[in-house]
């Protein structure tokens, strides 16, 4: 199964990931980092394949895939 962990700092909500994830394993969270954004959180990582498109879509590289 993959990880996937989001740099909080780094994501501004921009929604490239949520929108390119062939799963629909990311979402826009509640929680808010330093600059005002609420940032991206994995909801349902069961449903992750691995594909990478969330990190590789990132313009912030603010997602880091392991497997």
């Amino acid at each position: 199964m993959a990880e996937i962990k989001v740099v909080a700092e780094r994501c501004k909500s921009c929604g490239y990931c949520i929108k390119f994830c062939p799963k629909n394993v990311l979402a826009l969270g509640q929680k808010v980092n330093s600059k005002g954004y609420e940032y991206v959180e994995a909801i349902h990582m069961q449903d992750c394949i691995a594909c990478c498109m969330c990190g590789r879509i990132c313009p912030d590289g603010a997602i880091e895939i392991y497997k």
